[in-house]
């Protein structure tokens, strides 16, 4: 079964370390070690978005502080401080729209009040894409395409992610799909030995396709959980790579209508606005069914995230805060939105 963060039913606060900002969620049986994670993500998150709140959030307060009216001039100082952190145009558009609308049918005049209703209007946009990953299958394996262009950290996103499904208590097979890239499958094999998973592995300049067969049918085989696919970054605008992607999703498709389970595209958050045109032309040459945003701890470009809620209609599967293994996690915006205007 698998559970979203948001259905449990015991009200809790998780405070931050300051103390004074908190994370409030509905309520049911709740074990107090979930609240400990939940807490320790937060404050994760607040480390790893800095360069993203100081000049999204902190911009975004300093333009409201003191302001009593939602005016034009008000209107257009958000706009471009959003513009400028990577919403992007749409997402910046309907935010605006809401924010007008209901400041004017509550009677907002308080900055503090403005701030509120902006974080509430960030959030819901979130929600929309919030749709944890589950693995869950009877006929085994779970099958998981992993797509993106070179350098965004797709074999590393796959090592993570292995170690989080192991956590769950999930058998995890890997299949080296990156046959062109030099050291690919050494690095995907690095990633292996640290977690004690099989790696299907075939010479270099192998089909891609070939080997990602061959390690479905050794998953089936064997009944394992979880069949993670690495594939060879490749240029959005290079047609005869992408065909090449067309093909294993067909190979997998001969196998079993339903595959692959989760076409996992991977983004640089690094990279702003450039990840949404990266996303559209993946999704026209393999329907792709979540994102993992990468390296947000290294940018302050991370309100790209509102604009691939917007733009995309993707789920938002994992979010990469830093480093350390256990630091790809699962997205939440609640938790998301609250440390990005944490003080």
């Amino acid at each position: 079964m698998c559970l979203n963060r948001q259905s449990f039913s015991l009200d809790f606060i998780v405070y931050s370390t300051d103390i004074t900002q908190m994370v409030r969620y509905p309520s049911a049986n709740f074990k107090f070690s979930k609240l400990i994670e939940v807490k320790n993500l937060f404050n994760k998150l607040k480390q790893g978005l800095v360069k993203t709140r100081g000049r999204l959030s902190k911009g975004l307060k300093s333009l409201l502080q003191g302001r009593n009216e939602v005016d034009k001039q008000l209107l257009e100082d958000i706009e471009l401080q959003l513009l400028s952190s990577d919403v992007g145009v749409d997402a910046t558009n309907e935010i605006l729209e809401k924010l007008e609308s209901k400041a004017k049918s509550q009677s907002i005049s308080e900055s503090d009040q403005l701030i509120d209703l902006l974080k509430v209007e960030l959030e819901s946009l979130l929600q929309r894409c919030s749709k944890p990953l589950c693995t869950e299958k009877e006929n085994k394996p779970f099958v998981i395409l992993v797509v993106g262009v070179n350098g965004v950290g797709k074999t590393t996103t796959i090592g993570k992610l292995t170690k989080r499904f192991q956590d769950e208590g999930k058998s995890v097979l890997l299949a080296a799909g990156d046959t062109f890239r030099a050291a690919a499958v050494e690095q995907l094999q690095a990633w292996g030995s640290r977690n004690d998973v099989s790696v299907i592995s075939q010479p270099a300049g192998s089909d891609s396709a070939s080997v990602i067969f061959d390690a479905y049918q050794s998953a089936k085989a064997k009944s394992i959980d979880v069949l993670i696919a690495d594939t060879a970054g490749r240029l959005h605008t290079k047609d005869n790579l992408m065909n090449e992607l067309e093909k294993i999703v067909r190979v997998l498709k001969k196998q079993d209508e339903n595959l692959p389970d989760e076409i996992l595209l991977v983004l640089d958050a690094t990279a702003g606005q450039n990840s949404l045109m990266q996303a559209e032309k993946f999704d026209q040459y393999a329907k792709l069914t979540g994102v993992a945003l990468t390296k947000l701890d290294g940018t302050a470009k991370g309100g790209i995230i509102f604009a691939i809620s917007k733009t995309l209609n993707l789920p938002i599967r994992y979010v990469g805060i830093g480093e350390g293994t256990e630091d790809l996690r699962p997205f939440d915006p609640k938790l998301f939105v609250t440390a990005l205007f944490s003080d």
